[in-house]
């Protein structure tokens, strides 16, 4: 397995304002052999980006000697798949399709992907969307996606995360497996499933659809986000993770995700990725 950085762990990467050539240097001399970056509307990578700016960003990695994992998003939870506005359903799919070109230009094939949400935890003023509708329109979400994940060649990875929906690893298989397309899975988040399950039983059951890993820590005794701790300050059992990940032949990269920046937390998370990992 190859240790990752995600590009929002940086100063200014979570407001898409960091140079994407300064987090791989800056991903590289922490140690990472990867680093996933993250597309949004607005920032230095958009779905505007274009197809020569993708190879220079390319061309920049391998000179320093780096990775691209992967290409996360957070899009999708301002401009839900699942919304009950259709515009803004029409707005998220058009912006994915053309992410997912990015994705490819940038030489990797696994995008991040939130099909939609019951509720958004951290929007207050977020519509809540019932459980079966949002099931329904996820789905079409995620169909209507699939001819260009396939055209392209890359995959819509999905993550499970704290929106209320796919809450067990069986539902979360049988909503992947129900495309009946290998260009959707799983990206796996180790943190996000502590509230309510274990890690370990999960990857288990995902077995090979997860195409990536974040990984993340978590304190259960929280209860809330403010449960998100940094890695080995947490209950998320890594040593059962590794484990797992192994008996179902994951080779991957595991890209940690620790948010928000705050001085010296990209060298504290690289040391603890070096520590698990190695």
């Amino acid at each position: 397995m190859k240790i990752g950085a995600s590009y929002w762990m940086f100063e200014g990467g979570l407001e898409g304002k960091k140079p994407i050539v300064d987090a791989i240097k800056e991903a590289k001399k922490l140690g990472f052999e990867a680093i996933e970056l993250c597309i949004a509307s607005q920032g230095v990578l958009t779905d505007k980006t274009t197809k020569e700016e993708c190879k220079t960003i390319v061309a920049e990695a391998k000179r320093i000697g780096i990775e691209i994992s992967g290409v996360a998003s957070g899009e999708s939870w301002g401009q839900s798949p699942t919304s009950n506005d259709a515009k803004v359903r029409k707005t998220i799919i058009e912006f994915t399709k053309k992410a997912l070109q990015v994705t490819k230009w940038l030489g990797t094939d696994a995008y991040l992907f939130v099909p939609g949400a019951v509720d958004v935890f951290f929007l207050p003023d977020a519509e809540v969307i019932p459980y079966d509708v949002c099931y329904k329109r996820a789905i079409e979400a995620v169909t209507k996606l699939i001819p260009t994940a396939e055209k392209v060649g890359v995959t819509i990875a999905i993550e499970n995360v704290w929106n209320k929906f796919l809450l067990s690893p069986f539902e979360m298989r049988d909503f992947i497996d129900g495309f009946k397309s290998k260009r959707v899975g799983s990206y796996f988040d180790v943190g996000n499933v502590l509230l309510t399950g274990f890690p370990e039983q999960w990857i288990k059951i995902l077995g090979k659809r997860i195409k990536r890993v974040h990984i993340k820590d978590f304190k259960k005794s929280f209860g809330t986000a403010e449960g998100f701790v940094d890695l080995l300050e947490g209950d998320v059992d890594f040593t059962a993770i590794k484990k797992a990940l192994t008996a179902i032949g994951y080779k991957g990269y595991v890209t940690a995700e620790i948010i928000p920046y705050s001085p010296g937390r990209p060298e504290k998370t690289a040391k603890a990725m070096k520590k698990i990992f190695r």
